[in-house]
């Protein structure tokens, strides 16, 4: 039976784990119809463009989530170390301490990339340079920290892809401590 949703919002955070699950190539139709408990019809209401749509909207949603929550703060605090901080704290949270898995880093080891190319490497491009001028303004050298920023990154994308694959979701939370210790200037 299919179930009654008011508005498109409110079925992106499921199209957004059976996409993180599957990936996009392997979430099909029916796979989304039945995780979602929309009929076709409701699917093709809400996302007249099909699957192509349903991933473009999940990775708005996240792009947003992420402006909000890491690059706003990463870009705009005083206190960068507590805005560096916080980003960990926040990343830590949204993947659920190694639990789920970046659906950004899934598309993007995908065949469904070139699709994606554009929301992808906005995302990342963000990321990188909002980290790095938080880094900058925690007293990290220039020629460092866009470096720097890019490493914390692959560190964490990595971490997931390591802790998913050794069922051991611990293993994020340290390499987070270890990226984050990183993240600290070192003394003059």
């Amino acid at each position: 039976m299919s179930r009654v949703v008011a508005e498109r919002q409110d079925v992106i955070a499921t199209l957004a784990e059976v996409f993180r699950e599957h990936g996009y190539d392997g979430a099909s139709l029916s796979l989304i119809t039945e995780k979602t408990g929309l009929g076709k019809g409701s699917l093709y209401h809400f996302f007249p463009r099909g699957k192509e749509e349903m991933a473009e909207a999940v990775l708005a949603d996240i792009a947003s989530w992420f402006q909000t929550h890491i690059f706003d703060r990463l870009n705009g605090d005083d206190r960068p170390a507590a805005a560096v901080d916080d980003m960990f704290a926040a990343v830590d949270g949204y993947f659920r301490q190694g639990r789920r898995l970046c659906l950004m880093g899934v598309i993007a080891a995908s065949g469904a990339h070139d699709r994606f190319s554009v929301e992808l490497n906005r995302y990342f491009v963000e990321w990188r340079a909002a980290l790095a001028a938080a880094l900058g303004r925690r007293g990290i050298a220039e020629g460092d920290r866009q470096a720097l920023a890019e490493e914390v990154i692959g560190g964490i994308q990595g971490a997931l892809i390591l802790a998913r694959s050794l069922d051991d979701p611990e293993a994020f939370g340290r390499v987070l401590a270890r990226l984050r210790t990183r993240c600290q200037p070192s003394p003059n």
